[in-house]
């Protein structure tokens, strides 16, 4: 693809990739791993305040008293979730996230101990679907309140379905595994029988759960290009049309300087890092699975308006695109992610993605090993160690940027 960077601002000096910057970044992802297997893999996440065991009867399953206790469990600068009961556990989406992660470092090192643990995370996923679906879904593992509605524990949702998708078609890519296709099949039949779409002129919006009413660009972009990746290798004609009808619908809302809001309903209208990214990523995934390169001007004008709105001089990610705080984990990773998928194009990305995430390590990482949900302040910080927001998305994230910094490493 010819190269999509405009900058508006001064070039980025170009990354040298020397054995100091790699060994930073590994040493990093060994202590987050050394964090996650003490913890056998589970956590806490930003939105299970509905698990508090103490203090959920007293919501008296009210819409309202639910979503206080679960934003103000999210929202409290100290983790009060050992004090509510609320216990830590597996994440499908993290358990996704680290197959993937565990599988780049095995690209990049050839070390087996890391292709073990990736196809570990996959038959765990494989164990522990959403039963009840016509293919491969996945959900939370705890109840979820918000002003959309409620989705109880188990039910599926687009998001999580196609994120742990790309993990097995990841998987099939590099193993070879017919296995892991057959997951990928299988998740394109739940997309196109369970999740109904919205038309919107010439394209459609895919729902964020089954029989739901959440129309969300991020959902239904990250359903449309799981579905043209897995055409790529099916050639199943009804996972390319669908895929580009939903493409399209996101491609129509996209506003005139580049960005996108979260949703098009008028309570949705903000603008984020790591929902921008996965978008951009989305169209990216979709044009190289299918040579359609028709929504090449909308992913070039979004990826500049991202890279030079969401990131300081210093590679700190900002949240929101009118402000600055909080520095939230998740938009370190998907920045990480996204700027090393787009490095291939644009040869400012790699180093910002090295600023990043040396900011991120910097700032965001305990000496114990696992990475803080938020920044508040310089002073103020929410240390809950979110497994699949933080812990999973960074293992992923930084093992990409690992593989990319030098494919031929060998295993330190």
């Amino acid at each position: 693809m010819e190269s999509i960077m405009e900058s508006a601002g001064e070039r980025l000096e170009t990354l040298t990739v020397d054995s100091s910057a790699r060994l930073e970044i590994y040493n990093s992802i060994i202590a987050l791993l050394g964090w996650l297997e003490e913890n056998d893999y589970r956590g806490y996440d930003t939105f299970d305040g509905l698990s508090a065991r103490f203090l959920r009867p007293l919501t008296f399953e009210n819409r309202f008293l639910r979503i206080v206790l679960q934003q103000g469990v999210r929202r409290f600068p100290v983790n009060l979730r050992p004090l509510l009961g609320i216990d830590r556990g597996y994440s499908s989406k993290g358990m996704g996230f680290l197959a993937r992660g565990f599988l780049r470092l095995h690209q990049s090192t050839g070390d087996p101990k890391w292709a073990e643990k990736s196809e570990y995370c996959l038959r765990w996923l494989m164990d522990h679907r959403s039963p009840g679906y016509s293919g491969a879904c996945w959900g939370n593992h705890f109840d979820y309140q918000s002003r959309g509605g409620f989705i109880p524990k188990g039910m599926p949702t687009v998001v999580w379905t196609s994120l742990i998708g790309h993990a097995f078609l990841d998987a099939y890519g590099h193993f070879g595994k017919n296995e892991y296709l057959e997951v990928a099949d299988s998740i394109c039949a739940h997309l196109i029988r369970d999740i109904r779409t919205l038309q919107d002129g010439e394209g459609v919006c895919l729902d964020y759960t089954p029989g739901g009413h959440a129309w969300v660009h991020n959902a239904s972009t990250l359903s449309a290009c799981f579905l043209a990746r897995t055409y790529f290798h099916t050639k199943n004609e009804s996972y390319l049309a669908l895929a580009q009808k939903a493409m399209q619908y996101t491609a129509q809302h996209q506003r005139a300087d580049g960005s996108w809001y979260y949703a098009e309903k008028a309570n949705a209208h903000w603008v984020d890092n790591f929902h921008t990214g996965y978008v951009l990523d989305c169209f990216k995934h979709y044009a190289e699975s299918t040579d359609d390169h028709r929504f090449d001007s909308n992913l070039k004008r979004g990826y500049n308006f991202w890279k030079n709105t969401f990131f300081l001089p210093d590679g700190t990610p900002r949240y929101y695109d009118s402000k600055t705080l909080p520095l939230d984990i998740q938009c370190s990773s998907q920045a990480i992610d996204t700027l090393v998928f787009f490095s291939d194009s644009d040869p400012e990305a790699l180093p910002l993605a090295y600023k990043v995430a040396r900011w991120t390590i910097a700032n965001m990482q305990d000496k114990s090993g696992y990475f803080y949900y938020r920044r508040y302040s310089r002073w103020l910080v929410n240390k809950t160690p979110t497994l699949h927001w933080g812990q999973a998305t960074m293992f992923c994230a930084l093992g990409g940027l690992y593989k990319r910094m030098g494919t031929t490493a060998r295993s330190l």
